[in-house]
């Protein structure tokens, strides 16, 4: 196997579609995107579908079944999954399930810094992030409102979790608006300063000045 191939959400999520049987990537794209699988994994970009399968058959992980040509659309080359890849399918995904990681998402990124804002201004910015927390659990609940009974809820794992961490998110995010509001969080550039002075060896000091 190729030793510069790392696991992605793409990457794991082809290897499984293919596990079903060959397909094209137009097809691969198009079950991500009607299985609502987009949510979770980026398939936006063709290209970088593309570039995902070459990089699984560099590593011997696909390979190509067929090339179907039809007068109405462009030639399409059909891959199908190889036993290695079958193997490694089953093994990123026992490890993403059960190795959490530090993917580095924005929100917490910025909230290191957030003292920059100042509280009104965060507490405005939590206002619009709540708002928008509460728009996609109701987006998650009408699709789940739409899902077949007898559809079976192992297939519905990533719909659930992404539910429980928008719905965590937001009480957070909520109780701390409500700190704001009560001015049980508030800062300044003297708080910051007599930590400074208080804590001199402290490299988690800062001298910085909210606005």
């Amino acid at each position: 196997m190729d030793a510069e191939l790392r696991p992605s959400p793409l990457a794991m999520a082809v290897l499984s579609l293919l596990h079903a049987g060959p397909l094209h990537p137009y097809a691969m794209q198009r079950l991500i995107r009607d299985w609502g699988k987009d949510r979770v994994v980026n398939v936006g970009q063709r290209a970088n579908l593309y570039k995902t399968i070459r990089r699984l058959q560099d590593a011997g992980l696909v390979s190509v079944r067929q090339t179907e040509r039809d007068h109405r659309y462009p030639e399409r080359t059909v891959y199908e999954i190889t036993d290695a890849g079958r193997a490694t399918a089953t093994e990123w995904i026992a490890d993403m399930v059960a190795v959490p990681r530090n993917e580095f998402p924005q929100f917490p990124a910025a909230l290191s810094f957030v003292m920059l804002l100042g509280p009104d201004r965060m507490r405005e910015v939590l206002e619009r992030r709540a708002a928008a927390l509460t728009a996609v659990l109701r987006e998650i609940d009408a699709d789940l409102g739409q899902v077949p009974a007898d559809l079976p809820r192992v297939t519905l794992m990533d719909d659930e979790y992404r539910r429980a961490v928008t719905a965590a998110e937001l009480a957070w995010v909520t109780s701390v608006i409500d700190e704001l509001k009560a001015g049980t969080l508030a800062w300044s550039y003297e708080m910051f300063s007599e930590y400074a002075q208080a804590h001199p060896d402290d490299p988690a000091r800062t001298d910085i000045q909210t606005s």
